[in-house]
Order: structure tokens, then C-alpha cells, then sequence
């Protein structure tokens, strides 16, 4: 049924358990499942804006990026351990108007993605209204279904 499926990872508990999810939907299926992981790297709001230093900002990617790509690694192994095929995409945000959940869209339109599975925090009240929600921002843009899996 989803041949396709694309699991943003960002370390987090939620975004494991979406990772879990994945690949019992993968294991259930008669055809193989192909598993797209997709970590984005988001430097842009993280660097502190009075630490100019090109070293310094060079040494914050590079961190990010290692962190990001053990990350992905790590849940490759996972999946390729229960039988299923994956590849890994690791995405640096390149502007400061890029936004995480569009380019998580346009991962899904580019590959196509017949499901996209995601973690979700689930914050109701100020906090949701104060940090926002990337699942909500994806579920805008996307056109394929997507599955929100919380942590336990």
C-alpha cells in the first residue's frame, strides 16, 4: 500500500517512535518498503547573531552536520536490521526565510512519498502557541498523508 515513505528524524523521542512506526508499517507490507530519512539541518536560527567569526560559524556546521549525520546513521542501521530498504537525506537550511516543514514538503512531493511519518510533541496551549508546531506546518503543505506518531 505505501511503497514510498518518508520519516523526518531529529533525534528526539517523537521522532523515533515515528521511526518505529515506519517500520512496522514497512514490515507489514507484501511489496518492499523503500524508507526515505530525511534530517534537516537548521544552523540559521542557532548561531548566535553577535559571534561573527567565520571559524566559529564554520565549526557550528560542521557539528551540526556530524550530529545530524550519526543521527541518520544510527536509524539506518535500525532499519536495514528489520529487512527494509532506506536512504538517508541530510538538508541544510541555506536562507534564513527557509522553514523546516517546507522543505520537509518538498522532500515528500520530490520523491514522491506516499506517507510521510512524523513525530509530534503534541503541546496544546501557550507552549504550541509559543513554539509552534512543524507537524501542523507540514500537514499545510503537504498533499500526501501523513501519520503523527507520539512518544508513550
Amino acid at each position: 500500500m505505501y511503497n514510498r515513505v518518508l520519516v523526518p528524524i531529529d533525534g528526539s523521542e517523537t521522532s523515533m517512535a515515528a521511526l518505529r512506526e515506519a517500520i512496522r508499517i514497512g514490515q507489514c507490507q507484501q511489496v518492499g518498503t523503500q524508507i526515505r530519512l530525511l534530517y534537516v539541518i537548521d544552523t540559521l536560527s542557532n548561531v548566535p547573531q553577535t559571534e561573527t567569526s567565520p571559524s566559529y560559524i564554520k565549526e557550528i556546521y560542521a557539528q551540526a552536520r556530524k550530529y545530524g549525520q550519526d543521527i541518520l546513521d544510527q536509524a539506518k542501521q535500525e532499519i536495514e536490521s528489520a529487512g527494509l530498504r532506506v536512504e538517508t537525506r541530510l538538508v541544510e537550511l541555506k536562507r534564513s526565510s527557509d522553514r523546516i516543514p517546507q522543505v520537509i514538503a518538498d522532500e515528500a512531493k520530490a520523491m514522491p512519498a506516499e506517507l510521510l511519518v512524523m513525530g509530534t510533541h503534541g503541546r496544546r496551549g501557550l507552549n504550541y502557541l509559543l513554539l509552534g508546531s512543524v507537524a501542523e506546518g507540514v500537514m499545510r503543505l503537504t498533499l500526501c498523508p501523513v501519520l503523527l506518531v507520539r512518544s508513550s
